[in-house]
């Protein structure tokens, strides 16, 4: 690559104007058309310094995370590694941008996530760790799914609701009776007991997953009644009339029924 258009792409990313930003990000796609991704090695930690940036107190800025998660993701499999220990940066914005660019990746970022995973106890880095699984698409994350079960029984609440939230996202990926019947059983009654859960966030992401499993086929037709009279009892809409008093529970549970006839 060369001096100029790395010197000219390093200038427009250190920019705090949102159309500069895009504008480098553009010219660092054209010289991984024209390099491949492997040669375009040094703009790798430039275009991921753009996770950084505060969306909450910038939305204008939302469109150029995007364009720099997708680009990140397409510098292919050797910036897992380096993706996967940035998953522990302590800054929460970034390591987001970080786990839906190991999303993008796919499937060869699986084990290294599981390797991460078992080698970092902390509840934080797992709910990252996990997040990131569920942002993969590739029938292959069926095997990540003990994690996720271990993780929803977490007494940490943030690996608790990511994990809830992940099995309903894993379900989406994996083929029915593509995983052991045993670890689809888990996962229902896992989801079920969160519906109990002291936490109207966890509860809400609860339904959304069991309605992802019926959605997906994941459930038999007995347990598809049974989560339909559950919404329907979340909802009010039974004989006893004790609704679950979070609109958002009551929400989900509305979507949910959708996916249970």
């Amino acid at each position: 690559m060369p001096d100029t258009a790395y010197e000219e792409i390093r200038r427009l990313l250190a920019s705090t104007q949102p159309q500069d930003l895009r504008a480098g990000l553009e010219l660092v796609k054209n010289e991984i058309a024209i390099a491949g991704a492997h040669d375009a090695r040094p703009l790798f930690e430039i275009v991921s310094s753009v996770f950084y940036i505060d969306t909450l107190d910038n939305p204008e800025f939302l469109p150029v995370i995007e364009q720099a998660i997708e680009l990140v993701g397409g510098f292919g499999a050797w910036v897992i590694p380096i993706l996967v220990e940035n998953l522990d940066t302590g800054d929460l914005k970034a390591e987001l941008a970080t786990a839906q660019a190991l999303g993008m990746i796919g499937a060869e970022a699986i084990d290294p996530l599981m390797e991460q995973y078992r080698d970092i106890p902390d509840p934080s880095c797992r709910a990252f760790v996990i997040y990131a699984l569920g942002k993969i698409k590739s029938p292959q994350i069926a095997r990540s799914v003990p994690l996720a079960l271990e993780s929803a029984r977490s007494e940490n609440r943030e690996l608790r609701d990511t994990a809830i939230r992940a099995i309903g996202k894993l379900a989406e990926s994996i083929e029915p009776g593509r995983w052991p019947q045993s670890t689809r059983d888990q996962c229902v009654s896992v989801l079920t007991a969160a519906l109990a859960d002291t936490n109207s966030g966890i509860r809400a992401k609860a339904v959304r997953s069991l309605g992802k499993m019926a959605k997906f086929a994941h459930l038999d037709g007995e347990e598809r009644k049974k989560l339909e009279t559950m919404c329907l009892r979340l909802i009010g809409k039974d004989e006893s009339y004790e609704w679950d008093h979070a609109f958002i529970v009551r929400k989900e549970a509305e979507l949910a029924l959708g996916s249970c006839r």
